[in-house]
């Protein structure tokens, strides 16, 4: 009897799983919407004696989403004066909805991958996982990878979509 053989292990395939990029903090909306007078306007005075009195710490490794979702006019600084307490607890912020802070997030994760870990290599980029991946990071990576790899390609190491591959020159 032969014995059997895997030749994914043994190939110089790298993996990358965006998933494995992903802060695994909690993703939270704050709604500046209940710190409205009435749900129409920010009161300067009141809103200063909340963001001051408040306990920021419940934000704590959070990934905090700021949004206001009445129809409101709300000025610029009083997210900016929001951001100066999340700062110390939050794991990130972002103005904009949980999917602008998703794309945030992930955008931040691929920004500190080193692309000389992925110097002429055969990349494959994981597909199918357990947590949703925005078609967003797919498209990004390939930004980053594309000027290094020898290849990329999609999918799992035993059944890939070829994408990629670096000319001969």
């Amino acid at each position: 009897m032969s014995e059997l053989i895997n030749k994914v292990a043994q190939s110089a395939l790298v993996t990358l799983n965006l998933e494995e990029l992903l802060h695994p903090g909690e993703r939270v909306v704050y709604d500046i919407k209940d710190n409205l007078f009435h749900g129409l306007i920010l009161k300067e005075k009141d809103f200063r004696a909340f963001v001051k009195e408040n306990d920021w710490s419940a934000y704590a490794g959070k990934n905090v989403a700021i949004i206001c979702s009445a129809d409101a006019i709300v000025p610029t600084w009083a997210y900016m004066l929001l951001a100066t307490k999340l700062q110390a607890y939050a794991n990130y912020y972002v103005f904009g909805d949980l999917q602008a802070l998703e794309q945030a997030l992930m955008q931040e994760a691929i920004s500190k991958i080193d692309p000389k870990e992925y110097q002429d290599a055969k990349v494959v980029v994981k597909g199918c996982g357990s947590i949703p991946v925005p078609t967003y990071a797919y498209v990004e990576i390939m930004r980053k990878l594309l000027p290094v790899a020898s290849s990329v390609m999609y999918g799992e190491p035993c059944s890939t979509v070829p994408l990629y591959k670096k000319p001969k020159v």
